[in-house]
């Protein structure tokens, strides 16, 4: 038999029965029809009940035990009538428990009980009332004089709130008021399943009536009692009293024993927890709040999160440091290849720790292109340390909530990711990781820019004041390491409390180093080969590295050296396991066509074009300027999308060549008859800044002086309008892009030449570099045949 068989109505209302119901044994209480009733059913068979029922009609059967003790519920432990209840509301909680929401429809007789495992299936009868006539004297009589005892006993019990008052008076059947009473009436189980088992309207409110004048006189009695009392009640034994008092009527209404058994299992953790004192206030108050608390209440759920946030925070819980100077260093070089510089800060982080303990953690920023390294070297700091890793993308993140955390008035409030994060790993010292920094954003919801303030200040964040735990929790401990590809957006404020790293990219050889050590290893174990079965060489790895990548990191190598795995990969599943050696010939063979050339090649001879270098968020890179002239009135066009500061630039160049034009060898009155248009191809790119003045001013004068660039020279530099070359930034990334893309010769101003330490040796070796003061020299040194001959100092070249 299915848990509902047909239907057949039974009641005045229409409301139709089913013949089979799901029964469900209540402990202690009794429902009436029109009775709103909530319901917990627990894991297992209870919950299976519940979700049966929900499948059907949504209707079940809910029957009083003779003995609330009885263990197991057999059917011989159950009255033979109860009441049939639709489920309006279900919530499924995490341990798998239902909570219901359900209200009485009509009272029924049990027939037979069909099904006892897993649950119990009942057929049943739906009792029909008799009909009440509206002009019988004597109904009207009994319902208002009920109505008067009900009227007092709701004035004497401070339990029973106004509207049940007024719920009563609107109620039009005798009958039904009987049920409204006697179910807010403090009665034995056994009397409220007298009242559920008379049938007849006019008995039924009799018997009520009896019941409601014996509590009346009960309250009345309670009231002179406690009023002559008060006065020598002291504090503590009316708060005995007022729990004593609360503990039998969650007894009577069957949810004391189990909330005050996990009120006290609270308590003990949070003693056991050794949570700062404000902490431990805190989650003890809450818990007191709890276990005045309904359980049903949707209160009771928030209150019992935010104490289960507060004991789940490790505020005493640390990861013990490896502080082995030698291990950190072995690990630091296992799992990258050069980045001393970032190597030796950690190392000689780990060498304070040793010598002072309490040391407080710094806040380290790595900032470089995509693809160099900065969240895999964060990992390998935790693993060298001993510690835990947590990573937080900020990318894109607008709300200040998301760092601070919700309020706890709001529905669905949660702590901020930092002490998400916190929690999650178990640990109150990890090796913390916030990537993309750079990119975060900010709206009507706040700045979270602002809010990383607190967070990354050493002199504040020991005590980090969350939203939603709104108690302080110590970050003083945790290192801190952010990630950019750019410092340029990171507010000043908050640049000022990092520390900056700078991961500026890797030459050819140092690619080919990492590949042979790292990616081609770990892309043989993604895809099922072993070392056998595949050999790049050397002079593949260069091929693919100068013709299929054009990057600083080296995220296109390994995805190009994943292509060449494929392709051997599917080799071998056909049965071919010969071992195969890629070469620089045969790299087209995988890979197709060389995508990449040399761009400086196809510009060689040309007047007014210029190869100038750029600082980017994915690195250095080349930056062709042109320039042509055309009949006009003196107007000067820019286009390539270019920013303003770049504008600038190109206006500050024209201006130098204008009033310099005689000392440069140019006609003096170009510009009366002409327009000047400076172009910067890929104008899909957005470009700006200061760096490109002398690449500008170069190409205007060999455009003037008809006199071409030198095609194996890149230059680099701001100009003011006297001539002078002002230092620049990014002076690595520009060099390597330089390198990769086969220039010879690097033109850079004077003072720039310090940062020739950044650079590795390969790379001086193999340029040439000329520092110059001012834009005479630049000319001097990038255009193939000086356009004059004059006494100056010459360029240096390194």
């Amino acid at each position: 038999m299915t848990p509902e068989d047909k239907a057949e109505p039974t009641n005045g209302d229409g409301v139709e029965v089913p013949n089979a119901l799901p029964a469900l044994p209540l402990r202690r209480h009794v429902v009436y029809p029109q009775m709103i009733f909530p319901l917990e059913a627990a894991p297992g068979p209870e919950a299976a009940l519940i979700d049966a029922a929900l499948a059907g009609r949504g209707m079940i059967a809910l029957i009083a035990t003779k003995n609330p003790d009885a263990e197991p519920v057999k059917p011989e432990h159950l009255y033979a009538r109860g009441t049939a209840t639709k489920i309006f509301r279900m919530i499924k909680l995490p341990d798998g428990s239902r909570r219901v929401l359900c209200q009485g429809i009509s009272r029924i007789e049990i027939l037979e009980y069909s099904q006892t495992e897993p649950f119990l299936i009942v057929r049943v009868r739906a009792i029909e009332e008799p009909e009440e006539k509206d002009d019988d004297e004597e109904f009207e009589g009994y319902q208002q004089g009920l109505l008067r005892i009900f009227d007092k006993i709701v004035d004497e019990s401070p339990q029973l709130p106004d509207e049940v008052k007024v719920h009563a008076v609107n109620v039009e059947r005798a009958g039904s008021l009987a049920d409204l009473i006697a179910a807010n009436l403090n009665l034995e189980l056994v009397e409220r399943q007298e009242i559920l088992e008379l049938i007849d309207p006019l008995a039924r409110v009799r018997r009520v009536t009896e019941l409601a004048s014996r509590e009346l006189e009960r309250l009345k009695i309670g009231s002179r009692i406690e009023e002559e009392a008060h006065e020598e009640m002291t504090k503590a034994q009316r708060e005995y009293y007022l729990r004593q008092q609360l503990r039998a009527i969650q007894k009577e209404l069957g949810e004391g024993e189990g909330l005050e058994v996990e009120t006290d299992e609270l308590r003990e953790r949070i003693e056991a927890a050794n949570m700062p004192e404000a902490a431990q206030a805190a989650a003890m108050r809450e818990v007191d709040r709890l276990s005045r608390m309904p359980s049903a209440s949707a209160e009771y759920t928030t209150a019992r999160t935010y104490v289960d946030w507060l004991l789940d925070m490790p505020w005493s819980v640390s990861s013990e440091d490896s502080i082995d100077i030698v291990e950190a260093q072995r690990i630091l070089d296992e799992d990258h290849y050069d980045l001393d510089k970032l190597k030796d800060r950690i190392v000689e982080h780990l060498a304070v720790r040793k010598l002072k303990d309490d040391m407080r953690g710094p806040i380290l920023c790595f900032y470089g292109p995509p693809g160099t390294g900065k969240t895999s070297l964060g990992q390998s700091i935790a693993r060298a340390m001993g510690r835990k890793f947590v990573r937080i993308s900020l990318g894109g993140v607008r709300d200040e909530a998301e760092i601070r955390g919700h309020r706890r008035t709001y529905v669905g409030a949660l702590p901020g990711r930092i002490l998400q994060g916190i929690k999650n790993c178990g640990a109150n010292n990890p090796i913390f990781m916030l990537d993309e920094i750079d990119k975060l954003g900010a709206d009507f919801r706040g700045d979270p820019s602002a809010a990383l303030l607190e967070v990354l200040d050493p002199e504040q964040n020991h005590a980090f004041s969350d939203h939603y735990i709104d108690v302080p929790f110590d970050l003083s401990r945790v290192i801190f390491i952010c990630t950019a590809n750019v410092l340029e957006p990171i507010p000043p404020a908050l640049h000022d409390r990092m520390e900056t790293l700078a991961l500026p990219g890797y030459t050819d050889a140092e690619k080919i180093q990492i590949a042979r050590r790292f990616l081609i290893p770990r892309q043989l174990e993604g895809h099922g080969l072993k070392h056998k079965h595949l050999r790049i060489s050397k002079a593949a790895l260069k091929r693919i590295i100068d013709g299929y990548t054009r990057e600083a990191g080296l995220r296109n190598l390994e995805r190009e050296i994943g292509t060449i795995c494929r392709k051997v990969a599917k080799e071998v599943a056909l049965g071919n396991d010969k071992p195969t050696s890629v070469t620089g010939k045969s790299v087209e063979d995988y890979l197709g066509p060389t995508r990449f050339f040399s761009e400086t090649a196809l510009r060689k001879g040309q007047r007014g074009v210029v190869c100038g270098l750029a600082y980017t968020p994915a690195g250095g890179d080349i930056l062709f300027v042109e320039a042509t002239r055309m009949p006009g009135d003196r107007r000067l066009q820019i286009t390539g999308q270019l920013g303003d500061v770049m504008k600038e630039s190109a206006e500050a160049a024209l201006s130098y060549v204008r009033s310099n034009a005689e000392h440069l060898g140019i006609e003096a009155g170009f510009f009366e008859h002409s327009d000047i248009h400076i172009h910067v191809p890929a104008g899909g790119i957005p470009k700006d800044g200061p760096s490109a003045g002398v690449s500008m001013a170069t190409a205007l004068v060999s455009l003037l002086t008809s006199t071409p660039a030198r095609s194996d020279t890149g230059m680099t530099g701001e100009i003011t309008l006297r001539g002078q070359v002002l230092p620049i930034g990014g002076v690595k990334q520009k060099v390597l892009a330089a390198y990769r893309a086969g220039i010879k010769r690097v033109i850079l101003p004077a003072r720039n030449e310090r940062d020739l330490e950044d650079i590795p040796q390969e790379l001086i070796e193999g340029l040439e570099f000329v520092f110059v003061q001012n834009l005479d020299e630049v000319i001097d040194a990038a255009l193939e045949a000086p356009p004059r001959q004059r006494q100056r100092p010459a360029a240096k070249s390194a």
